[in-house]
């Protein structure tokens, strides 16, 4: 199993050339495109954004590792089609074979979801990209806690995967999301109502209440739950970090320490699925 990181939360510290870089040499096997960390209304040009995916792919080749995914902006919405299309094709010029792209609006239904997806099946299918819906829970400030939100139940996601039945519409299960319960069903179903579709993953941990996006194995998730699941289902994608909220803590003095850390827990969780299959 091959292990990658999203790269925004280090570019907001050093840039995303250098984010590259450092990931490279903290022993990544390939990095996710965080284009996710652009503000809708700021997002790049479609001319900015294949200069800019063209630079980190040739960043990553040069340091032998590879885009293996991309994160579209957020919120997903029709009126933003247009920056989620750009994402699509500046992913597909940095090399990664799936985009990740959020549902939309927290309340939506199956079918509206699915109508969303359908306005991206053509680019995906012009590009040679697949795109991977994410599972999703939402956050009552006021009740500190979580509730039901698209994709946030097994029956929900594997209705939207079979309303727009494409080969070119995948799942990335978010481990993290997942498992913020009461509400959640946990991981593991999750990975089983999907495991048709799999082909990306969010991994990341949390107290298994708010969206905190920490290294795994430091909190409550258990990932050796996780990693039989994924075994069982036999997925073959990669493992990819979120683990955003850890990164913030560091400084661009000590993120290429954080990224190593990182890569380290990444290979320890991938060793543990190796390991089950002899």
């Amino acid at each position: 199993m091959k292990i990658s990181t999203e790269i925004g939360a280090a570019a907001r510290l050093v840039g995303y050339e250098e984010a590259v870089h450092l990931v490279a040499q903290a022993g990544f096997d390939a990095w996710d495109f965080s284009l996710v960390c652009f503000r809708i209304e700021d997002f790049p040009t479609e001319a900015e954004g294949l200069t800019l995916a063209r630079k980190l792919k040739t960043i990553g080749l040069e340091h032998g590792i590879v885009c293996n995914q991309s994160h579209a902006p957020f919120p997903s919405s029709f009126e933003n089609l247009p920056q989620i299309k750009t994402a699509i094709r500046c992913s597909a010029e940095a090399g990664a074979p799936i985009c990740v792209v959020h549902p939309i609006a927290f309340n939506a239904s199956v079918e509206e979801n699915a109508a969303f997806y359908r306005e991206l099946l053509p680019i995906a299918h012009e590009c040679g990209i697949k795109i991977a819906a994410e599972n999703l829970l939402g956050w009552d400030d006021q009740r500190e806690e979580c509730f039901f939100a698209s994709c946030g139940t097994t029956e929900y996601y594997k209705a939207l995967l079979d309303a727009v039945d494409d080969p070119y519409f995948v799942a990335c299960v978010d481990i993290g999301h997942a498992e913020q319960l009461p509400t959640g069903e946990g991981a593991p179903a999750m990975i089983r109502a999907v495991a048709h579709r799999l082909a990306a993953l969010h991994v990341h941990d949390n107290d298994r209440k708010a969206d905190c996006h920490q290294l795994p194995l430091t909190m409550s998730i258990d990932f050796d739950a996780v990693m039989h699941t994924l075994r069982e289902v036999d997925y073959q994608g990669e493992l990819t970090l979120e683990a955003v909220y850890y990164l913030k803590d560091h400084t661009a003095a000590t993120v290429a320490d954080g990224l190593r850390r990182m890569a380290q827990t990444a290979r320890e969780l991938a060793d543990r699925f190796e390991k089950l299959g002899h």
